[in-house]
């Protein structure tokens, strides 16, 4: 009887761990397809379909591996505009300006070309809604010298903030490039930067633009009015299935409806709806 009992029983062992093996190849399979459907073709192939100029650099942590369309691009500098905000938002909250992401700032009562400006704004709806006086203002109560400080101790772009302390980063000399980017994000998530983090943390979390069952994203547009032609940016990472995609791009603006394709195009690079 104990002979009967013992084959039964390692027949059942192997089929457990055939089957174990065999799941195990289907979900590295498919994470494999995930990854590779992420190609340097595949972003071209975006870009097409929008009939954009533009570039992308991805970096997927995991595999440790950079996805780059369009190369010389990915290093060309350029002003980030109000991807800034993310440092800047950083440099609030360490300087004491403000003491969370809630404390409000009192709108000055000037009108500006946006509704959604025309009133008291907070750290976490003034960079949902990118309202540039309250960035502005906030630079200013930092000062020149301090603003300095963080650039060179970040090591941020090409670190030269001439232009006016409320303006270096919509229309000055300030200037970094999508792989700077990338790596400004990087040293973000693993708390590397120069900043406390708590600091860092609430950062993190007032850059959350869309928060899924299976990924949670983390980005930041910009619009550089002041470039020929205008730019438009979109940098952020993207956390889903245990792993984290940094991604930064830019896009020609030469008519109004370009002004959406930086979001658009890094939505379907991304395969996120």
């Amino acid at each position: 009887m104990k002979q009967r009992v013992l084959p039964q029983m390692l027949r059942k062992i192997t089929m457990i761990k055939t089957s174990f093996l065999f799941l195990t190849t289907i979900v590295l399979c498919l994470a494999g397809k995930q990854t590779k459907s992420i190609s340097q073709d595949h972003i071209a192939a975006v870009f097409e379909k929008h009939h954009a100029r533009g570039a992308f650099i991805l970096y997927n942590l995991k595999a440790d591996i950079f996805t780059v369309y369009n190369s010389s691009r990915v290093d060309s500098a350029a002003i980030p505009a109000s991807t800034f905000k993310i440092f800047n938002s950083l440099v609030i909250l360490e300087e004491g300006v403000l003491k969370n992401e809630n404390e409000p700032i009192k709108w000055d009562g000037e009108k500006r070309w946006l509704d959604q400006w025309n009133k008291d704004h907070n750290l976490k709806s003034a960079i949902k809604y990118s309202v540039v006086w309250f960035y502005q203002e906030c630079a200013r109560r930092v000062g020149q010298e301090r603003m300095q400080f963080w650039i060179d101790s970040v090591g941020y772009g090409n670190r030269d903030i001439s232009g006016g302390i409320d303006r270096f980063w919509l229309d000055g000399s300030i200037r970094i490039s999508p792989r700077q980017q990338i790596e400004f994000l990087k040293r973000l998530y693993f708390d590397k930067l120069p900043f406390s983090k708590r600091t860092m943390a609430i950062v993190k979390k007032i850059v959350i633009r869309k928060k899924a069952e299976n990924y949670t994203l983390h980005a930041k547009t910009g619009w550089a009015f002041s470039s020929t032609p205008q730019i438009g940016w979109y940098i952020g990472y993207l956390e889903r299935e245990n792993n984290v995609y940094f991604f930064a791009m830019n896009v020609d603006i030469s008519k109004n409806e370009d002004a959406k394709k930086h979001r658009k195009i890094t939505f379907e690079v991304l395969g996120l709806e």
